[in-house]
């Protein structure tokens, strides 16, 4: 069950009828050498984590070590409850959630890095928004992290998903591809739409610069992570409805790497170009004096 790209994730699929996950799990087995219940139990530790990561500043706001962010995900959830939020339930709860898992980890608590830390809120907040409202259990979210985690292992395997090798796009951008090939499996997508819909994430998010204000990882990236949500909806919806990509996932990732290793050092998380240099932000963490 051993895969190097995702033309050879397909054919596997395909081959033994089984979908993304399955075979992703199985994979986990055979070269862990371990038991599916363990690979299992694993999984479901991590979701355990994603999910507490997500809703804990919601009962208590927890403001960041650097002092940029903190109190955003219960803003947005106190929006939606007076009913003036804009987007859709699903969106508006991924949203949240995922700048949710940023205050965790800005602030040193425990997260999942899926596949980074500063990207950390896109899966979690994607899968527990798709959770809440079309009450899919826990064992199901299970099996799509494992299709998320084929897409986070072809990337780092073949690509990126360092900002400061590839930018916001190898961190942010995988994270939404992950959250997107997963939403698509979860919702009764076939392996093909589920990768025509990570290569539409990152066609989306290509070029996107890694410039965190400070050098801190809270500033732009949780809004980015609630943004990635966003876009990895957007790329589900596209497949799930027929919409094919034109453009391979394998080629895509490849186009990724090559636009983030030309990307000038200034815009691969070193806080010195983007964002991170403008005067505001200088003034904000205390650089200079922000004229």
């Amino acid at each position: 069950m051993d895969f190097k790209s995702a033309k050879e994730l397909l054919d596997l699929c395909e081959e033994n009828q089984l979908p993304i996950s399955e075979v992703m799990r199985q994979r986990e087995c055979l070269l862990g050498e371990v038991p599916r219940d363990a690979v299992d139990h694993r999984m479901a530790k991590a979701w355990e984590i994603m999910h507490a990561s997500a809703t804990q500043p919601l009962k208590k706001p927890i403001k960041s070590m650097g002092g940029l962010i903190g109190g955003e995900a219960k803003k947005l959830e106190t929006h939606y409850n007076k009913k003036k939020n804009i987007c859709g339930d699903v969106l508006q709860k991924a949203m949240t959630y995922a700048m949710a898992v940023l205050e965790v980890n800005a602030s040193m608590g425990l997260i999942v890095a899926a596949p980074t830390a500063g990207s950390a809120g896109v899966v979690p907040g994607m899968m527990l928004a798709l959770q809440e409202c079309y009450r899919i259990s826990d064992q199901r979210i299970v099996d799509a992290l494992f299709n998320a985690g084929a897409v986070g292992y072809l990337a780092m395997r073949n690509a990126t998903v360092a900002g400061a090798v590839g930018g916001c796009q190898a961190e942010v951008g995988i994270a939404s591809a992950m959250a997107a090939s997963a939403a698509v499996e979860l919702m009764g997508g076939n392996p093909q739409q589920c990768l025509d819909a990570a290569s539409t994430v990152l066609m989306n998010m290509l070029g996107l610069v890694c410039d965190p204000v400070g050098g801190l990882v809270e500033y732009p990236c949780q809004n980015r992570n609630a943004a990635g949500v966003a876009n990895a909806l957007i790329a589900a919806e596209l497949s799930l409805s027929g919409i094919r990509q034109l453009i391979p996932f394998d080629q895509m990732l490849e186009a990724m790497y090559a636009v983030g290793k030309r990307l000038p050092a200034e815009l691969r998380e070193t806080a010195l170009g983007g964002c991170a240099a403008t005067p505001a932000a200088c003034a904000a963490c205390g650089l200079c004096s922000g004229n």
